[in-house]
């Protein structure tokens, strides 16, 4: 089991916005578990707490832009991209400006910082959006689409095509996030000459410069207007005739701008709040349709609160019914959990097929068999006194007895044939014997039934 993982220590940088061309200080902590991303604005009255998710995205033209209540944060994008990338799911950023500084463009410097400050592991499981169909967005009009689909970890394939004789068509691809720090990190964010001139126009960059940005140069102008430009950000002029990369510093990696819309890509993601166990394919991604797709995770992530666990059949159980019955003292016709196929610090997943010879079809109801509620009940209650035993030396010799449920609810009927994945978790660690468990049961993806659960563990005679 993968547990949370958050800072070992606290790290501080500091440098210039892009936009406001402020001197900005950016400090980020360690947090508690289940805290997930917060952005915290120090520098106003009652220090504002932004929650960095996908919901809370107001504008993504030049970068991700997080609002609430007014207050908004912007180029965030870099930064939560390298906290992704080492998979830390939990720090509190404190910063003192309406954005976070641009400094080389890239993810290189919160990349190594990273590393210096170490990396610190939780007591608490991982909890992963886990991709299991196909989902996709598109933008007709720009010829832009994402597609995430189902894959055993996260990875990403990034294609950018521009109409333009020096940045054309590029790709990128991340297969693991181990390769961040080597292969994406230090990629830097790029700009058209002719963007850089509305840009200029509207005084919407304040704080660039071409040590933090590739320009590209592709459509002839003046040479006057070309020496224009090349005053305002300090470079040496250049022959009008000349079209490519208007460059302080040499290209990191040939396709230096895909590399960077990957780590764009992977920085809005980190906005859906989970890490997520799926493949990505962009085709011309940018943060507009980077988070809609953000956006329509979230929104299932909010419909199905838990997800179902994967079951695999092919996977040899952890507990076969033999050790259930070494375990529990339930028989024929009240033991109600056929295998065990996980189990972690604080949940345990198991298995119940419902045949259409279980006896009490025979009167539950002859002409619509329905499994009785209460009997899905006692499957999760079966299925948590054996993670509650799992927790002890010597569980033969223990029984569990269960106190209290509360919050039962029935969504959908349970019929012949359904196959059961019932998931319980506990809700605080085991304390004097006593425990208090939520439990959930599925049939495919979807929740049919869920209670919470106190039970006793109690030495048998």
């Amino acid at each position: 089991m993968q547990k949370q993982k958050t800072l070992a220590t606290s790290f501080s940088m500091q440098g210039k916005g892009l936009h406001t061309g402020l001197d900005i200080q950016i400090t980020f902590n360690p947090a508690p578990e289940n805290h997930g991303y917060k952005i915290k604005r120090v520098d106003l009255e009652g220090e504002p707490v932004i929650d960095a998710l996908a919901e809370n995205v107001a504008g993504t033209q030049r970068g991700t832009v997080l609002s609430k209540n007014g207050i908004q944060i912007s180029t965030i994008e870099h930064a939560m991209a390298a906290l992704y990338a080492f998979e830390i799911d939990n720090c509190l950023i404190e910063v003192n400006a309406p954005e976070f500084p641009i400094l080389d463009g890239s993810s290189r410097f919160y990349s190594e910082e990273i590393q210096k400050a170490g990396i610190a592991e939780q007591n608490a499981p991982k909890d992963y959006y886990i991709v299991k169909h196909k989902i996709e967005v598109k933008d007709e009009e720009t010829g832009s689409s994402l597609v995430i689909l189902p894959d055993e970890k996260f990875s990403v394939n990034v294609l950018i095509s521009f109409d333009s004789p020096v940045l054309s068509n590029q790709f990128a691809t991340l297969n693991d996030l181990s390769e961040f720090p080597t292969e994406l990190a230090a990629s830097r964010t790029f700009v058209f000459v002719r963007e850089v001139e509305m840009l200029l126009q509207n005084n919407l960059i304040k704080g660039g410069d071409l040590d933090n940005a590739i320009v590209i140069y592709d459509q002839k102008m003046t040479q006057e207007a070309l020496d224009k430009l090349a005053d305002e950000l300090n470079i040496p002029h250049k022959d009008v005739k000349d079209l490519g990369y208007i460059n302080n510093k040499p290209l990191v990696f040939d396709n230096e701008p895909a590399r960077h819309k990957l780590i764009d890509v992977i920085g809005d993601m980190a906005l859906i709040g989970k890490p997520i166990r799926g493949r990505i394919i962009a085709t011309r991604p940018g943060h507009k349709i980077n988070n809609q797709l953000a956006r329509m995770i979230r929104k299932d992530i909010k419909l199905n609160e838990v997800q179902a666990p994967v079951y695999d059949p092919n996977v040899a159980p952890i507990m076969d019914v033999n050790r259930i019955r070494e375990l529990l003292p339930h028989r024929y016709p009240f033991l109600l959990v056929d295998k065990i196929i996980e189990i972690g610090g604080n949940y345990i997943v198991g298995v119940k097929n419902i045949t259409t010879n279980e006896p009490f079809f025979q009167g539950h109801f002859p002409q619509e068999p329905v499994t009785p509620g209460v009997l899905l009940v006692e499957a999760m209650a079966q299925t948590g006194g054996l993670l509650v035993l799992n927790s002890v030396d010597e569980p033969e010799r223990y029984s569990t007895y269960f106190m209290k449920i509360d919050g039962v609810k029935f969504r959908q009927k349970v019929v012949p044939g359904d196959t059961l994945i019932l998931r319980l978790e506990l809700l605080a660690p085991i304390r004097r014997g006593i425990s208090t468990m939520k439990g959930y049961i599925f049939v495919g993806e979807k929740l049919v039934c869920e209670a919470e659960f106190m039970a006793q563990i109690v030495k048998n005679k």
